[in-house]
């Protein structure tokens, strides 16, 4: 186990967006948060990686407690909603970002090379991010989360927006960090996305209503559909 989320409740204001979360999420898997807009991913998400406060429980990543400076540099988040300087170029952009790991300049120039080729931007790397396309853009921001080599990927949305032929390109990346041994967090409402994926937590209404492996999640249904389980479950409990 890599990942536990424990007990984890979160509300604002008065509206509760999550409910006594559970999960446990294991070393070296692409594990899938899957659920209609407004279900609770993004907010379990931001909690995941520190952004936010759990009211109550506990998430612990690797040998800390969330929020903590050593877990986080472990964490590559990649934003549903791009977050990069479009006056700079990607290179520029990877060089900031990876600055705030503390890397050596000498050892983040080659790291930033690595990451532009391996999301096939090597060619693109001087060119400002205003001029990049939305696939561009989507493929920078998922070097950002990788230049300082962290141990888990936390992708919120990733595919979101782009086309078929890149959304294949980006989950073929996604396996070969799997290869190197990553772990992939991923949230998506897409539920042909969700077959990807190793494990899959159901979630809606802030509460998890199913959590396994895809092979089993589908044998549960009659018409080996994801959906159908959003259907008979209600988006209650399990």
């Amino acid at each position: 186990m890599l990942i536990e989320i424990k007990e984890v409740s979160k509300s604002f204001k008065k509206q509760q967006v999550l409910k006594d979360i559970n999960l446990t999420i294991d070393e070296n898997e692409i594990f899938g948060l899957i659920g209609p807009s407004g279900a609770g991913k993004t907010t379990l998400i931001r909690l995941l990686i520190g952004a936010i406060n759990t009211d109550s429980g506990t998430i612990r990543v690797g040998d800390y407690m969330v929020p903590n400076l050593k877990a986080l540099n472990n964490i590559g988040y990649m934003p549903q909603n791009e977050a990069l300087y479009t006056d700079l170029s990607g290179y520029d952009n990877l060089m900031f970002f990876g600055g705030m790991y503390q890397q050596k300049k000498s050892e983040l120039k080659k790291r930033a090379d690595e990451v532009l080729k391996l999301v096939e931007l090597d060619g693109d790397g001087n060119k400002r991010v205003i001029n990049y396309s939305g696939g561009m853009k989507k493929r920078l921001s998922l070097a950002v989360a990788l230049i300082h080599s962290p141990k888990v990927l936390v992708l919120d949305e990733p595919t979101v927006g782009i086309d078929p032929i890149l959304r294949k390109k980006i989950w073929d990346e996604f396996y070969k960090l799997k290869e190197q041994g990553k772990t992939i967090v991923v949230t998506t409402h897409v539920m042909d996305e969700a077959i990807r994926c190793d494990r899959l937590a159901l979630i809606n209404y802030g509460n998890i209503i199913a959590c396994d492996t895809v092979e089993t999640l589908l044998g549960r249904t009659q018409n080996n559909s994801i959906e159908e389980l959003f259907f008979e479950k209600g988006g209650q409990e399990q």
